[in-house]
């Protein structure tokens, strides 16, 4: 594998991409300028890189140890070191990328740097695992008001959306490898909980910010509001069926994985088509 491919690998970059992404395209729909949301888009692409590096030089052991192939590092496709150090530059690049958009904003930025950060280590492992997903989700979309001239106060219904999201992201984004993340040693509050609980909190938190998206914002909800909470009930419930014959069967948890992801992408286009963020 070509050495940059590999470091990029090991930044985890499809999930990096989406959020970055998706805090790109609030940042046009809040009204930000051209640069911006270069801007934008380059202080939450640090956040995404440093954690997903860092999320790597950590592991890196654990890894080689249970032959995660897949993993860069375990392979041998890029050094544990050149890792290391794309990690730590990352991580220093994300309050210099924030300055621009002033010190509220850099604040702000810095900390869903520091808690994406103190998921790697030490909450992973832990009962407080879905912790920095709700504060690090709750402060991105904060960071994107903050940095318009101006520096506007988030609202707090959107904050509350980005957490809620963030949380159910969480108890998601681990179902399909319960199992193998217990093995190797990571217990968070998903596994601790077990498939079936982790998949009622993936549901009902993302069901939770599709209604705070819609019901939010000041003023009666937009049909396509409604049609998105309405979309999400039905979504989610046949997400967590399908997931729980999954579960019996003794397969992969893959079905309320693709059912928040589809609920995820409406919470996005509801957050991005507001037009009621400030």
């Amino acid at each position: 594998m070509f050495r940059p491919v590999a470091l990029l690998k090991a930044s985890h970059p499809e999930p990096g991409a989406a959020v970055t992404l998706a805090l790109a395209l609030l940042a046009i729909g809040v009204g930000h300028s051209a640069w911006g949301v270069v801007g934008v888009a380059a202080a939450i692409g640090a956040t995404q890189l440093s954690v997903g590096w860092v999320n790597d030089w950590l592991d890196a052991d654990r890894d080689r140890a249970t032959g995660r192939a897949d993993k860069p590092i375990a392979s041998g496709a890029v050094s544990r070191r050149t890792v290391g150090i794309s990690g730590l530059i990352a991580s220093l690049a994300v309050p210099l990328l924030g300055l621009p958009f002033g010190a509220a904003a850099t604040v702000c930025i810095t900390a869903v740097g520091v808690f994406a950060l103190l998921y790697d280590w030490p909450l992973k492992s832990t009962p407080l695992s879905v912790l920095p997903y709700l504060v690090a989700f709750g402060l991105m979309p904060a960071f994107v008001v903050l940095a318009l001239p101006g520096h506007p106060w988030p609202p707090a219904w959107l904050v509350a959306a980005g957490a809620l999201l963030g949380g159910g992201a969480h108890f998601a984004n681990v179902l399909p490898d319960l199992a193998d993340d217990a093995a190797t040693g990571v217990v968070g509050l998903p596994h601790r909980l077990g498939a079936a609980w982790s998949q009622v909190a993936a549901g009902g938190l993302l069901l939770a910010a599709t209604l705070t998206l819609v019901f939010g914002p000041a003023g009666p909800p937009t049909w396509p509001g409604v049609a998105a909470a309405a979309a999400a009930a039905v979504v989610l419930p046949a997400g967590w069926y399908a997931g729980r014959k999954a579960l019996k069967r003794g397969t992969r948890q893959v079905a309320m994985f693709r059912s928040v992801i589809v609920v995820a992408l409406i919470d996005v286009a509801l957050l991005v088509f507001s037009g009621r963020v400030v």
